[in-house]
């Protein structure tokens, strides 16, 4: 749950750590909306994640499915800067599939809170394997840094790649490909 009195105080001191003034005009509303804005970007729970894969149907199929290009935005803990990019997520149904839109809230769930490219990637694939009791779960994020890209190194458009195989991914070498050949295409 968000503070919002403490987001609009720290936000307060922080412009007047860099030298601004808090009360001139344009920085006047700046903490409300810095702490308003913190209502929406870090909104993620576990919870939430629980919740969207409950909802599922019966599948005699079990063949892979495949949601790809999930757009996504997060938060880097260690600078509280922006990571944004595309999730993938497959995997192997074992008699239930998720609705499609469940999917991208369970990106939204994980990645609306200060976070880690690695830990998100293994937190969206622990959440498919355990809720939907999946044969195998592959996800892979691809990801652009603004802690890369506009301060440090800068180096604007250089993306991070990270995948997470369980189950049956784990094993056969041959449906990693697959999928990833499908994510190309």
């Amino acid at each position: 749950m968000i503070d919002k009195v403490k987001v609009e105080q720290a936000v307060r001191l922080f412009l007047e750590g860099i030298g601004e003034d808090p009360d001139r005009e344009g920085l006047k509303g700046t903490p409300d909306r810095i702490a308003r804005m913190c209502e929406e970007i870090f909104s993620g729970t576990d919870e939430a994640a629980k919740k969207a894969l409950s909802v599922t149907f019966s599948s005699p199929a079990d063949n892979l499915v495949l949601e790809k290009d999930i757009h996504f935005y997060s938060v880097c803990e260690h600078h509280l800067l922006p990571f944004f990019g595309n999730v993938h997520i497959a995997y192997l149904p074992n008699g239930k599939v998720a609705g499609l839109s469940k999917l991208a809230r369970t990106v939204e769930a994980y990645a609306r809170r200060a976070q880690i490219q690695e830990k998100l990637t293994d937190q969206i694939a622990a959440a498919v394997m355990e809720n939907l009791d999946a044969r195998g779960v592959m996800v892979v994020i691809e990801a652009e840094h603004l802690c890369m890209s506009m301060r440090g190194i800068k180096k604007p458009g250089t993306r991070t790649m990270t995948y997470v195989c369980k189950g049956a991914f784990e094993k056969d070498p041959a449906l990693v490909d697959r999928v990833l050949a499908m994510i190309r295409t």
